[in-house]
């Protein structure tokens, strides 16, 4: 059978006869080894086709719910014509499962698929299908990339109906809804869109909606393919979406109005819209006394920015203001500097590129030598560099210092696009020295200005300024001070 007629087999309604509909799913199924096709006959009267996916199923449900009762007690006394084996199923061999009926052959394929046995009787036009998925999954453990010292352990799995269990826990109200979408023309990927109901933007709401449906491509394998099909600026280093692990995190979301997508299979979470300055914000800033966030808040975006412009402040004051540097300092640094055979711009560039290296060699090695590889690796090229006299100690010191503050900020993902800028700006200011590095940050600033993911500034509450949640990041102030003024 061409694909043509496969195709237009597949858009067709079952009909009565069983034989023929069992040849049809079998024509659908070819060379599908791991679907089974178990067919049973009641007294030797009435026969029954069921098909599901061998390894998706709960056995155990199926033969003491539906094998063990058709066999040994026959159709139920009272229930008629064949026409309502389905109706004895959902009703009374399956009342808990989640049931349907269905006619269409491609919908009943897809429903298969994805844990359920279809339930085929002879003389009857429709097909119960009964969900007795059973996937094995991961309990929820600790996010790795997301630890807490103080609050929830969980994290979220990749099972999309125990990651919605987690959000109902958190938000135990009817407003928090959960609408199901199917995206992907050959993977058939569940996403699951949330918000609370009369919190929730509505603007954002709506825009969330019309990208997703928007979306068509073949495979969704990761929430990775939706942030890049539904963001609105591809070439921004930006993240314009929250990445999150954590329920607690998409449940403080939801709270402020937000939504959250959710993908069968992955537990990483999208949350949207965010801003730049949620990510420099911990989650345990809502955890620890405000007193201990507040100064940490302050000391995060110090650090921030500095892992950003050390490195090119460095080449700028060395380079072409030599006069705003301590005359002891700058002649401690050239001293050191008389073996390097490259310029300062040259040096740094290296060693970035080097740090980098070892940054993400440490993330691919298995997890009990990488920490190893990359402390021990760093030490050694470092030192080894200076005693040969390629780079000075002082390039080493800038670099290491700027890529230790990089790893303050909390999400990890918001990183990547300070240690992207940092290589623009070391060729702007080695080449325009001050003036360079001034308009590689006007540059950056007008770029932030005018990102504004799905409507929201991306520089709220700064720009524009909204005075209390201002107030709020700056100063994370007392609970009980927040509700008085609230």
């Amino acid at each position: 059978m061409n694909i043509t007629s496969q195709k237009e087999d597949n858009d067709m309604d079952i009909g009565s006869n069983i034989i023929e509909n069992e040849k049809t799913f079998k024509t659908v199924f070819q060379d599908c080894s791991d679907v089974v096709f178990r067919d049973i006959t009641i007294h030797g009267e009435t026969r029954i086709l069921l098909i599901y996916v061998d390894g998706m199923i709960n056995s155990d449900i199926i033969t003491a719910n539906l094998l063990k009762p058709l066999i040994y007690d026959g159709l139920l006394q009272g229930l008629g014509t064949i026409d309502s084996v389905a109706q004895m199923c959902a009703q009374q061999l399956f009342p808990v499962l989640s049931t349907k009926k269905l006619s269409n052959f491609e919908q009943i394929a897809e429903f298969i698929l994805k844990g359920n046995v279809a339930i085929l009787a002879d003389g009857e036009e429709t097909v119960l299908l009964a969900d007795v998925s059973n996937f094995k999954t991961r309990s929820p453990e600790e996010p790795f990339n997301e630890a807490s010292i103080r609050g929830s352990k969980e994290g979220f799995t990749e099972s999309l109906r125990i990651n919605t269990a987690m959000l109902r826990r958190i938000a135990a109200t009817p407003k928090l809804k959960l609408e199901s979408m199917t995206i992907g023309e050959l993977t058939k990927t569940d996403i699951v869109i949330t918000y609370i109901e009369g919190i929730v933007s509505m603007p954002v709401l709506v825009e969330v909606r019309e990208k997703l449906k928007g979306i068509h491509i073949d495979k969704i394998l990761e929430s990775g393919y939706i942030e890049e099909s539904i963001e609105d600026t591809h070439l921004s280093p930006f993240p314009q979406m929250m990445v999150t692990e954590r329920p607690d995190v998409v449940g403080a979301g939801l709270l402020e109005g937000k939504v959250a997508i959710l993908t069968d299979g992955d537990p990483c979470v999208l949350i949207v819209p965010t801003t730049f300055w949620e990510g420099l914000l911990a989650h345990d800033d809502y955890y620890e006394r405000f007193l201990f966030v507040s100064m940490i808040r302050w000391v995060r975006f110090i650090f921030a920015f500095f892992s950003v412009l050390f490195p090119s402040i460095y080449i700028v004051l060395t380079n072409y203001h030599i006069e705003m540097v301590p005359l002891e300092l700058m002649m401690t640094i050239a001293s050191l500097r008389e073996r390097s055979p490259f310029p300062t711009v040259i040096e740094v560039f290296m060693m970035e590129f080097v740090f980098e290296g070892l940054r993400e060699a440490g993330i691919r090695l298995p997890k009990q030598i990488g920490p190893l590889v990359s402390i021990v690796g760093a030490l050694i090229i470092g030192e080894a560099a200076v005693q040969a006299g390629i780079v000075s100690a002082p390039i080493v010191i800038v670099v290491a210092a700027a890529g230790i503050s990089s790893f303050i900020i909390p999400r990890f993902r918001f990183g990547y696009a300070l240690r992207i800028l940092r290589f623009p700006l070391l060729i702007l200011s080695g080449t325009f020295g001050l003036f360079g590095l001034g308009i590689g940050m006007m540059a950056i600033l007008i770029h932030l200005i005018h990102l504004s993911p799905f409507g929201t500034p991306y520089l709220t509450p700064v720009a524009p300024q909204i005075a209390r949640k201002f107030t709020h990041l700056i100063l994370r102030r007392p609970r009980k001070r927040v509700i008085e003024t609230s």
